[in-house]
């Protein structure tokens, strides 16, 4: 047995796939989400730190009306598969393709509020829904 840990040792292609098919889907999708952050150059949400300027890209997992201090909110949980983020457009009931499973980037500062990381009102573009 060699003394080199299995965390260090040159990962084959045969390993990856093994790795690949002993993963849980919800593993594969958060390796997958966090490779789409890296190749756009945005910030894991992870590593985000209140009232830090960033740009963001994840994956929509919920989207619900909220209100805010008696104003319309559209609140969204944004997950890139590293942690989640909740993106807030105040005044907004609802905004034309901010749907769960939906793909997008968004710029802004971020916040902490109860302990979770807040975009308010940021801007956004939508990724494509297929593939490219």
């Amino acid at each position: 047995m060699s003394a080199v840990p299995r965390s260090e040792k040159p990962v084959g292609r045969f390993r990856r796939m093994i790795d690949r098919l002993s993963s849980s889907q919800e593993d594969l999708e958060s390796e997958e989400l966090q490779e789409d952050a890296e190749t756009a150059g945005c910030t894991r949400i992870g590593d985000c730190q209140d009232r830090q300027i960033v740009t963001v890209t994840g994956t929509l997992r919920t989207v619900t009306l909220r209100p805010r201090a008696g104003v319309p909110a559209l609140e969204a949980e944004l997950f890139d598969g590293s942690a989640a983020l909740d993106v807030v457009w105040l005044g907004r009931r609802s905004i034309v393709g901010i749907e769960p499973g939906r793909r997008l980037i968004a710029s802004g500062r971020i916040s902490m509020s109860r302990g979770r990381r807040v975009l308010f009102n940021p801007k956004y573009e939508l990724r494509p829904l297929g593939r490219e």
